[in-house]
């Protein structure tokens, strides 16, 4: 039966004269938007501000496009409307919007870099005459997050569990933040501005949020100290790093909706999920996301049985009260 999924990975179609997201063919170089929103490029004076590429060489987040139809550009911009009027608002609003919106919001600045990573190294085995060396676990991923973000333009539901999930949190961030990451090969972004930030896992299933339970009940309801947040962000950015499941999805497009299914994470090896937390690993992170309050790694684990932490006191109670700086 024939679909309308789009998959450019199978002929490894990322060039500029194809839509990225339907494969229709373009009429014209114009034909393009921007990976990262307008809107947010011009509040934060991100235009001309280096980004850096997996291959260490720099563009700017002005740079960074997708090619993409005027039909389907206008699907995405009423997606980018939303988010866009929400943020502006803050977390109140942020927090309303439907989990599906934010996550095609996510999808696509997260697959927009992919893409352009993607061009970039092929540029890059064409100037050296050698063939491009792929991984297929990572074509596999991305493959998936292209398909679901095909959402923004057919109707798709996702049965039984979202594939993906997105955490709001309010957070007393300094005026004019602008704090964000990504990790391609893990699938997972944060952003921090505003009055809130968003960490998004584009492909566990649902499974960060069980792994961090103890951590997310702790700070329930509670407006967060920006290195609060940061913590959390860098145990969701390590435990990415340990998810070992490589999730597969089942697709099935019917005249009405595309209906996707994620499939059990558990197989026949009874792998556990995620691989052994290491203590010190973490550390190396945390202090990487700490770096605005100048913790050392030292001074983190200290005492590797319980490591540093701005968001539990000594009886293991949320932290009310944090006297640093709002980085």
């Amino acid at each position: 039966m024939a679909t309308r999924l789009y998959n450019p990975f199978l002929d490894f179609k990322f060039d500029n004269k194809t839509c990225f997201l339907t494969g229709q063919a373009l009429h014209s170089a114009d034909e393009q938007i921007q990976v990262f929103p307008v809107w947010m490029m011009r509040a934060f004076n991100l235009e001309e501000q280096p980004f850096k590429m997996l291959d260490e060489s720099f563009s700017t987040y002005k740079k960074l496009k997708l090619p993409c139809s005027a039909d389907a550009a206008l699907q995405l911009e009423s997606v980018e409307s939303a988010v866009e009027r929400a943020m502006a608002i803050g977390y109140d609003a942020v927090k309303e919007l439907p989990t599906t919106i934010l996550f095609q919001w996510v999808a696509k600045i997260l697959y927009g870099v992919v893409f352009n990573e993607i061009q970039a190294g092929i540029r890059q085995a064409t100037m050296s005459g050698e063939e491009m060396n792929f991984s297929q676990a990572l074509v596999h991923k991305f493959r998936n997050l292209h398909t679901m973000l095909q959402s923004a333009i057919h109707p798709m539901e996702f049965e039984n569990r979202n594939p993906f999930s997105v955490l709001v949190l309010p957070v007393e961030n300094a005026p004019e933040t602008f704090i964000y990451r990504d990790e391609i090969n893990t699938l997972i972004f944060s952003l921090r501005m505003n009055d809130f930030a968003i960490i998004a896992t584009l492909q566990d299933n649902g499974t960060h949020a069980i792994y961090h339970e103890d951590v997310l009940a702790t700070v329930k309801d509670k407006v967060l100290h920006p290195i609060q947040f940061e913590e959390i962000c860098a145990r969701y950015f390590y435990s990415a790093y340990l998810f070992n499941k490589l999730p597969e999805y089942t697709y099935m497009d019917t005249p009405n909706m595309i209906y996707v299914e994620p499939m059990p994470m558990q197989d026949w090896t009874m792998k556990p999920i995620f691989d052994h937390w290491q203590v010190k690993t973490y550390g190396q992170v945390l202090e990487n996301f700490w770096k605005p309050w100048g913790y050392t790694l030292f001074e983190i684990i200290k005492n590797p049985e319980e490591p540093m932490s701005f968001i539990s006191d000594e009886d293991g109670n949320f932290r009310e009260k944090v006297d640093l700086p709002l980085a």
